[in-house]
C-alpha cells in the first residue's frame, strides 16, 4: 500500500471516529433531555385493521397519514381538484446526520394543502409543521376520536361524515364535508389492511374511495358552494424503508361507471418496480378484488420537467387490468402540479388532478383521477437542516395567489 493510500485510510478512519463521537454526543444530549428513543415496534406491525379505532391516531406509530383528494365543480360551472393530506411523524429513529430529530420535536405533524383550477390553469399549494413549539401553530390529533388540526386547518368526523378545512394565504379557504357512498375498504392481498410494501415491512392501509362531497370555497374574490367526489386514503404504521421502496407512482381513479381502481408501483435506485407493488378494483356494489403487481401495467405516455427543480416526471399514462378489461388513458389537467415541501416532509413529488378516458368492458368510459409521483427528486437523501429549521410554512405561488 502506497504512502497516498495509507493516509487516505487514515483520514477515513479519523472522519469515522468524528462522525461517531459526534453521534454519540447529540445522543447523550438528547436522552439527557428529552428521553430515550423508543423502537416503535410493538408487536402489532402485522395485525389487521380494527375499525373505527384505526381512524384515530396511535401512539406508536412511526408514520401515519389522513390522505384525502377530490374533484368539484362549483355552481358557477368552475372546476377544480384538491389534496389535504395530515401526518404524524414519531422522530425517535430520525436524524439529521448526527443530530436526533426527537431533539426537535416528538412527534411532529405535517399537513399539506393544494388546489388545481382547471379554467385558470393555475397550481397552489401551501404546507405546515408544527411540534408544538413556542413559536409553532397548535397541533393536535385524538387517539380516542377521529379529530385532526393543525392550526386553522382542521379534520373531524361527525355523523358519519368528514368535514375538512384547510386555506392558503388570505385569498383561500376550502370547507368540505365528505360523506361515503361506498363500504370502507381494507387493502392488503388478504384484505384485512396489511400492506406490505417489501418482505416483513407493512403497513397498515384502508380507503374510501367514494365519498360524496359539498362545500364551500373563497376564492378570486367571492364564496362558492362547490359539489363533487373525493377519495380518502388512511396509512398508518412502522416500517423500514428498502431498496424497493426508493419511489413510486400511484393512481387513485374513479370512473363514471361508478367503479374505482387503485394501483401504485414501487420503484428502487435504478427504477425497476417492485413486485410488492399493488392495487384494488372495487366494483360499482363495493364489492372489492386486491390486484398483485402482475395484474396491471402502467405505461408513461409522455414526460415533463420542473423549471424549478430540475427534476423530470412521467405526464400521462396508460393503464391496463386485463380481468377487468380495463384499457385506461390518465392525463393531468395541468403539466406543474409540483410541491416542494422540503421545509416540512423534506420531499418534492408531483400531486396532480387528472382526467380519464377509455374503456372498460369494451365500452366507452371517462372519469377522474389523482396521481403521486415520488422518488423523481432525490434532494431528501441529503436532507438540509435549515432549509427543514426555516420552512415552517410556504406557499406558491407566493403572496397573493390570485394577484
Amino acid at each position: 500500500m502506497s504512502e497516498q493510500d495509507t493516509s487516505q485510510f487514515d483520514l477515513g478512519n479519523i472522519l469515522k471516529t468524528a462522525e461517531k463521537s459526534a453521534s454519540d454526543l447529540f445522543e447523550g444530549f438528547t436522552q439527557a433531555f428529552v428521553g430515550e428513543a423508543e423502537s416503535l415496534r410493538d408487536g402489532t406491525e402485522f395485525d389487521p385493521v380494527e375499525l373505527p379505532r384505526d381512524l384515530y391516531a396511535h401512539q406508536n406509530a412511526q408514520t401515519e397519514w389522513w390522505y384525502y383528494t377530490g374533484h368539484a365543480k362549483t355552481d358557477s360551472g368552475d372546476r377544480f381538484g384538491f389534496e389535504l393530506v395530515f401526518f404524524k411523524r414519531r422522530t425517535d429513529l430520525d436524524k439529521f446526520g448526527p443530530v436526533p430529530l426527537r431533539l426537535l420535536g416528538n412527534p411532529i405533524h405535517f399537513a399539506h394543502f393544494a388546489i388545481t383550477d382547471y379554467k385558470r390553469e393555475k397550481f397552489s399549494y401551501s404546507h405546515r409543521k408544527s411540534s408544538n413549539g413556542p413559536f409553532d401553530r397548535p397541533a393536535s390529533v385524538s387517539e380516542k376520536h377521529f379529530h385532526l388540526r393543525l392550526g386553522d386547518w382542521s379534520l373531524r368526523e361527525s355523523n358519519g361524515s368528514h368535514i375538512l378545512r384547510a386555506s392558503i394565504g388570505e385569498d383561500l379557504t376550502f370547507e368540505a364535508t365528505l360523506t361515503p357512498k361506498k363500504k370502507l375498504i381494507l387493502n392488503g392481498k388478504n384484505k384485512d389492511g396489511v400492506s406490505y410494501k417489501d418482505k416483513d415491512e407493512a403497513s397498515r392501509y384502508f380507503a374510501y374511495t367514494r365519498m360524496e362531497m359539498e362545500g364551500d370555497i373563497t376564492w378570486h374574490g367571492e364564496t362558492e358552494h362547490f359539489s363533487g367526489s373525493s377519495w380518502m386514503d388512511r396509512e398508518f404504521g412502522t416500517w423500514t424503508p428498502t431498496e424497493n421502496q426508493k419511489g413510486w407512482d400511484w393512481f387513485s381513479i374513479q370512473l363514471d361507471n361508478d367503479t374505482e381502481l387503485m394501483c401504485y408501483q414501487l420503484r428502487n435506485s435504478t427504477d425497476d418496480v417492485s413486485p410488492y407493488s399493488s392495487g384494488v378494483f372495487v366494483e360499482k356494489d363495493g364489492n372489492y378484488t386486491p390486484l398483485a403487481n402482475e395484474d396491471f401495467s402502467i405505461e408513461p405516455t409522455g414526460y415533463w420537467r420542473s423549471q424549478r427543480t430540475k427534476a423530470t416526471y412521467p405526464s400521462g399514462w396508460k393503464i391496463k387490468v386485463e380481468k377487468y378489461d380495463l384499457d385506461l388513458v390518465i392525463d393531468p389537467v395541468i403539466e406543474d402540479q409540483e410541491l416542494d415541501t422540503r421545509g416540512t416532509t423534506m420531499i418534492i413529488y408531483w400531486e396532480g388532478a387528472c382526467s380519464v378516458n377509455g374503456t372498460a368492458g369494451g365500452k366507452e368510459v371517462s372519469g377522474n383521477a389523482y396521481v403521486e409521483l415520488v422518488g423523481y427528486d432525490r434532494s431528501h437523501e441529503s436532507p438540509n437542516l435549515a432549509y427543514f429549521l426555516m420552512g415552517n410554512n410556504f406557499e406558491f405561488p407566493p403572496k397573493s395567489i390570485f394577484g
